[in-house]
């Protein structure tokens, strides 16, 4: 334990043995759950909680992790992933989840958790060693599959049993899950998420010299609507548009074959000179300065929407999807325009005004950011956070 994880008396204190949280996330990037997390981890060392974070990989998220104070212990664990319903990713799943079983017993038995924090539904095999030792579980809801079958829905809830109370990051996760598991859902408390953004953001140029830039962040996947961006760029710029796109973000490992389909397709619509695919960068705020205006055209359900928030804060038009958590996330945001999912047309007409109507939607950013960052103030986030963790370590006790 390091020197600043006690605490003198406090809520957290036990017997002056600081409380302490086991945290069990799934990945190790720096996407919007790995970013909420971070948060959360941040909020229990502010105030003096040890924390010992398990992932099942290695990634930057680590690094940031180390720097917050946490005790970060790989442990490989089951991960629920469309894979696993294939022959050999149930195999592969299976013998995680033997594996993890027995390691994460041992941690657990190290650690003596006051409460095991269970990062997202993925990684649902923490909360059953959680309870088998007896120690409550605190479980962030991130995900919304509100388009799957009600079969499907309800297998991917039904582990939410196990959880002594349940955080979710919005009113349509909420919802959402009242419908698969009612009990899991009447314990639930909205936290939104924790966006930090710049304290003074950019303005947009205040004249669109050149090409106007769009600006797309998020990993390349269908359900994502890359592809709509894609399409919408080749209408625009075939009506006579100077649009240029940027893809901020990269494909699953072992899907690289869809952003070669990006690429072919790009070709195809004759853009390759107007789109850039530029990978994952742990920093975001950079290409949002040189960007003018962002799409977030999700085709499927969103929990929530971290990017759509960061383009606010970053006082740049958004042009969002007009679906579940997307309109919790874009609300009362005059910058914002909201499309129907995968209307090519309609993302492009909402593009063509942007830069119709620049300066207005300029002046309606810079409005919004002041908005947006009270609130998804990381310092609100965290006291609720610490709040939700103290409660259940109230209620062990």
């Amino acid at each position: 334990m390091t020197a600043d994880s006690r605490r003198p008396g406090g809520e957290g204190d036990r017997g002056g043995r600081a409380a302490a949280v086991l945290v069990a996330h799934p990945g190790a990037e720096l996407y919007g759950s790995d970013r909420v997390m971070l948060e959360t981890v941040l909020g229990l060392r502010a105030v003096g909680r040890r924390v010992v974070v398990t992932v099942p990989v290695d990634g930057p998220l680590l690094v940031d992790l180390t720097a917050a104070g946490a005790e970060v212990v790989p442990v490989r664990t089951a991960v629920v992933r469309k894979s696993a319903l294939r022959p050999a990713g149930f195999v592969r799943f299976a013998a995680d989840a033997a594996v993890g079983a027995v390691r994460g017993w041992a941690l657990l038995r190290r650690v003596r958790p006051d409460v095991v924090y269970v990062s997202t539904v993925t990684v649902p095999l923490w909360a059953l060693l959680a309870r088998l030792a007896r120690r409550p579980v605190l479980w962030h809801v991130h995900e919304a599959e509100g388009s799957q079958p009600a079969l499907v829905q309800r297998l991917l809830a039904a582990p939410l049993a196990l959880a002594t109370r349940v955080v979710a990051n919005s009113h349509y996760s909420v919802d959402v899950l009242a419908r698969s598991a009612p009990r899991a859902a009447a314990r639930a408390t909205v936290v939104l998420n924790a966006v930090p953004g710049p304290a003074e953001p950019t303005p947009a140029r205040a004249a669109l010299e050149g090409p106007l830039r769009l600006l797309y962040i998020g990993r390349l996947s269908q359900r994502k609507g890359v592809d709509v961006a894609l399409e919408a760029l080749g209408e625009l710029r075939a009506g006579g548009d100077d649009v240029v796109l940027d893809l901020l973000g990269a494909v699953y490992p072992g899907y690289e074959w869809f952003e070669q389909q990006l690429r072919d397709r790009a070709a195809e619509l004759g853009v390759t000179d107007a789109v850039r695919f530029l990978g994952f960068h742990p920093s975001i705020w950079p290409f949002l300065e040189e960007a003018d205006a962002v799409v977030v055209p999700s085709v499927v359900d969103e929990p929530f929407g971290n990017t759509a928030v960061e383009a606010v804060l970053a006082a740049r038009p958004l042009v969002v999807s007009a679906t579940s958590g997307l309109l919790e996330a874009a609300a009362g945001y005059a910058s914002a325009q909201q499309v129907p999912p995968g209307d090519v047309g309609a993302l492009a007409d909402a593009v063509r005004t942007v830069g119709k109507e620049w300066e207005q939607r300029r002046q309606d950013a810079m409005a919004d950011a002041a908005v947006a960052r009270e609130r998804h103030a990381p310092e609100q986030y965290r006291r609720r956070l610490v709040e939700a963790v103290d409660a259940v370590v109230r209620r062990r006790a």
